[in-house]
């Protein structure tokens, strides 16, 4: 039994940069937690762990891993995940995060967060390797939706119902990118709206938005590209406030992770998505909101199911 994760504040966070390390402990603004990208921070010692100390002190952190390659065919590399309960050890974080992808093949890692199809197959293998990550740190971690460019003809699953039936059956909870779901509904033809409505909304810890850049395919069709290197969409904003109405406040990160603005550009997106919780608040009578989205409890490991689904 391990102990469970102390909540982040259902406030707005952002990525932790080092060129914004002086004005955001000086004048934090609306920011009330900080994520940090895990790779960038597996090494030993050095610079940037050391800068690292006073916001992780200052700050709840979470943790945001790209290369466990969850998804994978191969098995988890032992090393790398040695080096991240490392690093989760010493940073103890409010939550550790990672993606529904693949990103290695054949000892070589590709550097790219890699598509999936969604089938039985692959539901097994993603639930057998969050439960080995899950094992080897002690803690609950949370799976992210993808940024989708195609859909598999062999998938035998929606996404949405494919990433419930993965929290269910590993434990996992679940990080829900809503840029991701805008660019994945633009690029395939579907409705983000009609994928939230089908979204297990009650497994959600973390909500993250961030920017995309717009270009079109070879037939002249809209392409959006997961960049994060701008200003959230409008139409991301308008699917927060979906989010937030049906349930609540919840941590809500701005990444801005290419062209990094100077901190007062920041602040005032993190301002922004501050503004949208106390209207979610405001509408549901004043309740008390839940810290982090998803009921408190230890992890003992991944969750009994029969079967797969009806």
């Amino acid at each position: 039994m391990f102990d469970t994760l102390r909540d982040l504040p259902p406030l707005p966070g952002v990525g932790y940069k080092p060129q914004h390390f002086a004005a955001l402990l000086d004048a934090p603004g609306a920011v009330g937690w900080l994520e940090i990208h895990a790779e960038n921070y597996m090494g030993d010692g050095g610079r940037p762990l050391a800068q690292l100390r006073a916001p992780a002190e200052r700050f709840p952190v979470s943790v945001h891993g790209v290369g466990l390659s969850i998804g994978g065919a191969a098995p988890l590399d032992r090393d790398h995940l040695a080096r991240l309960a490392h690093l989760t050890g010493w940073l103890k974080p409010a939550r550790f995060s990672e993606h529904l992808a693949w990103s290695t093949h054949d000892g070589a890692f590709l550097n790219d967060l890699l598509p999936l199809p969604y089938t039985d197959a692959t539901l097994t293998r993603v639930c057998d390797h969050i439960g080995r990550v899950q094992e080897a740190l002690g803690r609950q971690m949370l799976l992210e939706n993808p940024s989708s460019y195609l859909a598999f003809a062999e998938s035998t699953w929606e996404e949405p119902a494919f990433l419930a039936e993965i929290a269910r059956r590993s434990g996992c909870g679940l990080l829900l990118d809503l840029n991701n779901v805008f660019v994945s509904a633009v690029n395939l033809g579907l409705s983000a709206e009609a994928y939230l409505d089908a979204f297990a909304l009650e497994a959600v810890g973390e909500i993250h938005l961030g920017g995309h850049d717009e270009d079109s395919d070879e037939h002249g069709a809209p392409l959006l590209i997961d960049s994060h290197g701008r200003a959230v969409a409008d139409p991301v904003w308008t699917l927060l406030d979906r989010v937030l109405d049906r349930v609540g406040p919840r941590p809500v990160l701005i990444e801005w992770d290419t062209d990094v603005p100077d901190w007062p550009v920041l602040e005032a997106e993190a301002a922004r998505a501050g503004r949208a919780p106390a209207r979610a608040a405001a509408k549901a009578g004043g309740a008390a909101p839940s810290a982090c989205g998803l009921t408190p409890e230890v992890f003992s490991g991944p969750k009994k199911t029969g079967g797969l689904r009806a």
